[in-house]
């Protein structure tokens, strides 16, 4: 099964690549044993030496900080114990102490790698007055490049495994917001038009007026288009528009009994935004105003919507905070209160400055 690109990445960073490497570096403890393996106490010392290394390895693997420095102690002091009986050929052992401590030391360790390569070359010089160990310093610089090379790259292939998941995080909370909010504005509209237009067939009803047959039909019609609605916002697909929006404001502002004076005709760039203005904008004058009249204004940068209600603040609530997001987005400037002497107004401007 597919596991996604994430944990292809996971295993590169936790995988077989780091595993060879670090297999790979019991190389030189072979080489240090091909040249005593006569010699039982430096066998057993070079055996001990490969066991401390593994379990470096996998305390590295584990982010045990502590016990892979005290594992890289037991390191440094077998290679002092193999050092009098394998002469320059030891410093293999130190190549390997090297390899694995550098990575994990501040600014990859550049002092000791230099101490140590100087070491290699100097000592059997200068003790053992044999010729200096230019193999042994070969190795253990291009070893180390290599390891510290590698080591750079799991935390770059670390750190992007993280990043993604933070994406993908935000990702998730930015859809979950969306849903939210476009399930906020596309269901407070229609269910506040089913509400005005129920209560308007029961009145209907209640007189005998033979109406009442077409205002049930069309609250059956709207309930058809909120169940799309919502389909529409989980798929992430809104036809939302100003025209379509002016026409279901204007047959609400009618079932709620009051006067609308809306535009026939819109044109312009910001159609969808415009769109959403009207409709939370309607919404909040059936459901809170008290209206009676109601007035929407449309232009190529702004639309506006006026009613001469109470003025009351019941609409500054999750459907304006919805839309101020849509309008930021989209770089422009919503302004939404009460004005004199009486009534609410919602503007929304895309353009100006």
């Amino acid at each position: 099964m597919d596991r996604g690109p994430d944990s292809d990445a996971q295993r590169w960073v936790l995988g077989w690549r780091r595993l060879v490497l670090d297999a790979g570096l019991l190389v030189y403890p072979l080489i240090v044993l091909t040249q005593i393996a006569w010699q039982p106490v430096a066998v057993a010392l070079l055996v001990a030496f490969c066991g401390a290394y593994i379990a470096a390895a996998f305390a590295a693997y584990a982010f045990r900080g502590r016990l892979f420095w005290v594992l890289t102690g037991v390191l440094t002091v077998l290679f002092a114990a193999v050092l009098p009986i394998a002469h320059a050929d030891a410093f293999y052992l130190l190549t390997v102490v090297v390899s694995v401590a550098a990575p994990r030391l501040p600014r990859g360790g550049i002092a000791v790698i230099v101490a140590s390569v100087a070491a290699t070359i100097v000592v059997p010089w200068a003790v053992w007055h044999t010729d200096p160990g230019w193999g042994q310093a070969a190795a253990m610089v291009f070893t180390v490049l290599v390891v510290v090379a590698f080591a750079e790259a799991l935390r770059a292939n670390r750190a992007l495994v993280q990043a993604r998941a933070e994406v993908q995080r935000l990702a998730a909370d930015a859809e979950r917001s969306r849903i939210s909010r476009d399930l906020h504005d596309l269901l407070g509209h229609s269910l506040t038009a089913i509400t005005v237009k129920s209560n308007l067939a029961r009145r209907l009803a209640a007189k005998g007026d033979e109406r009442v047959v077409d205002e049930i039909g069309e609250v059956e019609q709207l309930s058809r288009q909120a169940l799309a609605d919502v389909r529409a916002a989980v798929s992430g697909y809104r036809d939302v528009t100003l025209a379509g929006e002016l026409a279901r404001g204007r047959e609400l502002l009618r079932a709620a009994g009051i006067t609308a004076d809306l535009p026939t005709a819109a044109d312009g760039p910001h159609q969808e935004l415009f769109g959403w203005v009207v409709r939370e904008g309607l919404t909040n004058v059936v459901r809170h105003s008290r209206a009676t009249s109601c007035t929407v204004t449309v232009s190529g940068t702004a639309v506006e919507v006026r009613d001469d209600g109470i003025g009351a603040a019941a609409g500054q609530g999750n459907g304006l905070s919805g839309l101020r997001d849509r309008v930021t987005s989209a770089d422009g400037r919503m302004e939404a209160g009460p004005i004199r002497p009486r009534g609410w107004r919602l503007k929304v401007t895309v353009g100006e400055q």
